[in-house]
This record gives structure tokens, sequence and C-alpha cells, in this order.
């Protein structure tokens, strides 16, 4: 899809507005309650939803199709991110109202972060055709390893900081207790940073190795630049929302991992298809429609059999021992 630098700017600016309302109506620490998180997930999505039925008027049904595939994809895999952002929150002991915005300036990080990676791939694609040889490989192997990761366990019990946040916390010091919402604090004589700006790092930092996974999947479904960083901003910017919405209900998608696995592999296999094709080599495509279609039902699949497994698992734990 040709995209002017008018409609370019015209994007960024409207999601900035999106971020600063946002931003405006969590600006005071509270508890987030179910209600508030479902009336607002709902928001985000329906301007998703409104986002793709206007790429399908002004840019037909292929970019429409190639956007709610990469949505998609991109939600469910933020997800399984939101199993590591509660351990993060429990390490840190994050205060019940200064979770949101922990979650906000994290999330916008990570954003940032992520409009970095998907130039660099875009860059990428566009000099060396068999980068889909790499992005396709890369997927396969990691479908694999969150295949295994299942079957030992799934998530760690703990979060460990990465050596970034370590070698942060080493130059400039941490405060021993929170102060509010704010970042940094002076303590004898010393700025230091306070636990809030530790946890807010490791949020962001931490979804540097999520993009690892999510940006070469995307761009196993389209290699629009627009649509790979419209896909990934709508379903990060709803991503604080649904933590509080279905933090209760994450332990019961047990399948998850699973079903993700699924669908990483399936994109691995397309893009080294799609490479194969590029190099001259008579193989099939599989089509985007095809890809939403696949994802969709895998999702719904899913869903459904951990819902089923937690059900049968209580019920077990409920029945009276002999």
């Amino acid at each position: 899809m040709d995209v002017t630098f008018g409609v370019w700017a015209l994007t960024v600016v409207g999601l900035c507005v999106l971020i600063a309302v946002d931003f405006l109506i969590g600006r005071k620490p509270h508890e987030v309650s179910t209600k508030e998180a479902g009336i607002w997930s709902a928001v985000w999505v329906a301007l998703a939803v409104g986002f793709g039925l206007a790429l399908l008027v002004f840019g037909g049904g292929g970019p429409a199709g190639e956007f709610f595939a990469g949505f998609i994809t991109e939600k469910s895999l933020s997800v399984d991110n939101l199993f590591v952002f509660v351990l993060i929150m429990s390490r840190f002991a994050v205060p019940a109202p200064y979770q949101q915005r922990v979650l906000m300036v994290g999330v916008l990080m990570a954003l940032v972060m992520r409009a970095g990676f998907i130039a660099a791939g875009a860059a990428a694609i566009s000099a060396f055709s068999w980068v889909f040889y790499i992005f396709g490989a890369f997927l396969i192997w990691t479908a694999w390893k969150l295949v295994q990761d299942a079957r030992s366990g799934g998530h760690d019990e703990e979060y460990e900081e990465n050596k970034l946040l370590k070698a942060v916390e080493r130059r400039f010091g941490v405060a021993d207790r929170y102060h509010g919402t704010k970042l940094f604090v002076r303590e004898n004589g010393r700025r230091v940073m306070t636990p809030m700006m530790v946890v807010m790092l490791a949020i962001g930092s931490t979804d540097v190795l999520f993009a690892l996974d999510s940006i070469p999947a995307i761009y196993g479904l389209t290699e629009d630049p627009y649509i790979v960083f419209t896909a990934n901003a709508f379903a990060l910017m709803g991503l604080r929302q649904l933590y509080f919405l279905i933090g209760g209900l994450l332990k019961r998608l047990v399948h998850l991992t699973y079903g993700l696995s699924i669908i990483l592999g399936f994109i691995g296999v397309k893009l080294v298809l799609h490479a194969l094709h590029e190099s001259g080599v008579h193989v099939p495509e599989i089509g985007i429609a095809v890809s939403l279609g696949f994802i969709v039902v895998v999702l719904a699949v899913t869903t459904v059999t951990s819902l089923l497994a937690t059900r049968r698992q209580t019920a077990r734990q409920q029945e009276p021992k002999a």
C-alpha cells in the first residue's frame, strides 16, 4: 500500500492524541476496577476495528486483512507477555494504585523501541530478500522453544532482572521505598532512582525480548511498514487495560502457549515459502485470508480447551477425598 508522508504524519499525530487522552484519564493514581478496564479495553478494540475498516474503504481488502491478521497476532502475543508483567509487578511489590502508571509509561517505552525494530526490519527486507529465511527459521525455532517451555512447566514463577537493568541500577542507585509516582529522589545528597522508575524500565526493556518474535511474526503477514506499525501500536496501547481485565484469568489460559507456538510455527513456514517463491522456486504461498482464518481458529480452540481444562482441574480439586 502506497502511504504518503502526510498519511504517516496524520497517523502518528492521531496516535499521540490517543496516548495523551489515555494518560490524562489515568493520570491520578488509583486501583483500576474490572468495569473500568473492560470499558477501555472495548474502546481500544473498537478503535482498532475502526482503523481496519478505514483501511478497507481507502486501501482495499488486502491491507485491511493484513492489518486485522497482524493486530490479532500481536494482541495474542501481548496476552502471553502479561504473564511476565504480573511477575514484574510482584517482584517489585508495586502498590495497586501505581500499577496503571507503571504500565502506561512502560508500554509507551515499548512502542518507541518497537518503532525502531520495525524500521530496521523494513530496511533489512528491502535490501536482502533472504532475510525471510532468517525470520522464518527463527519463528519455527521460537515455536519449538515455546512448546518445550510449556511442557516443562510454563512461565517461571520469579522475574530475574536483565543485565541492562542491573547496570542502570548500579549506575544511579535505587531508593529503598516508593515515593508516590516520582521517578527520582535525593537521598544523602545523591539523586537516585525510585523503585517506580526501575519497574518502568523493567517493563519497557523486557518488551525488547518480546519484539524479537512479534516483529518477524507480523512481517510474515505483511511487508508494509505502515500496517506493521499501526497493528503493533493498537495492540500495545490497549495492553494496560487488558492487564487489569484478564489479570486474574491468565492462569486459566493453560493452553495459550501451545496456541501461540502453532501460530508462530505457521507464520514461520509461511515466511520460508515466501522466501522460496521470491527465489524463483515454484511453491504454494499462503494467502492473508487463510492466515487470518487460521490464527482466529487456533486462538478460539486454545481458549476453549484452556477453560475446559481448568474447569475439570477445579472440579477434581473440589471432590471430597475418600
